[in-house]
């Protein structure tokens, strides 16, 4: 048994302005920074063995103020990346409205295998952090290790671990720099708690409701 604690990284500017982020960035916000610090300071509390990070910068930097309390080596790994939204990267909701009204409905319609221009269909996302986390779980058996990642990378944990399709509405918010709770026993994902937050209390929480897409990425 492997036990993951998958993390969204830190509050970012592009977040605040719901502005779909992808495999692009922007820098954490102050209020980000803050939630990675809180990070630091509640992950010292826990035995982890391994700390994992996506290669973008807003996970990176998250991390980094992790490792930076509990000592922790980070390894990068450009497979946890967030999902690549290829020409809606950047934009806001009504920038895809009005400058791809075509391929926004091909986008809102959640065929899991359509793939907006430039980017990456929900199924082969699915593949893509599917196997990077069971890869990274046969390297840490009986072990437990903290991933910093991002929204649509704890989305897909969720629905293996939950059996929920790729087109059905998730059932639960994506929260900046909480903790979610897997564990993997070789065959099977089995969810723990989701969205542990307590470490920011109730004014440092940054909660994106379900079927917020544009807020997630």
């Amino acid at each position: 048994m492997t036990q993951f604690i998958l993390i969204r990284h830190g509050e970012t500017v592009w977040n605040t302005e719901r502005r779909m982020q992808g495999q692009q960035d922007s820098p954490l916000t102050p209020r980000g920074l803050w939630q990675a610090e809180q990070l630091g300071l509640r992950l010292q509390q826990e035995s982890i063995h391994a700390l994992y990070a996506s290669d973008l910068p807003r996970a990176y930097r998250t991390a980094q103020a992790i490792a930076d309390v509990t000592g922790h080596a980070i390894v990068m790994d450009e497979r946890l990346r967030e999902r690549h939204f290829g020409v809606f990267e950047g934009m806001t909701y009504a920038d895809m409205v009005t400058n791809h009204p075509q391929i926004y409905q091909q986008f809102k319609a959640r065929d899991p295998n359509y793939a907006v221009p430039g980017g990456e269909s929900p199924a082969a996302f699915d593949q893509r952090i599917r196997a990077t986390l069971e890869e990274i779980g046969a390297r840490h058996p009986e072990q437990t290790v903290a991933i910093v990642t991002h929204g649509l990378v704890l989305d897909i944990a969720y629905r293996v671990a939950q059996g929920l399709d790729l087109v059905a509405e998730r059932p639960v918010p994506l929260v900046n720099a909480s903790l979610n709770w897997f564990d993997w026993d070789g065959e099977r994902w089995h969810a723990g708690r989701w969205g542990d937050a307590d470490h920011l209390g109730p004014d440092g929480v940054t909660i994106h409701l379900p079927g917020s897409f544009m807020r997630e990425a």
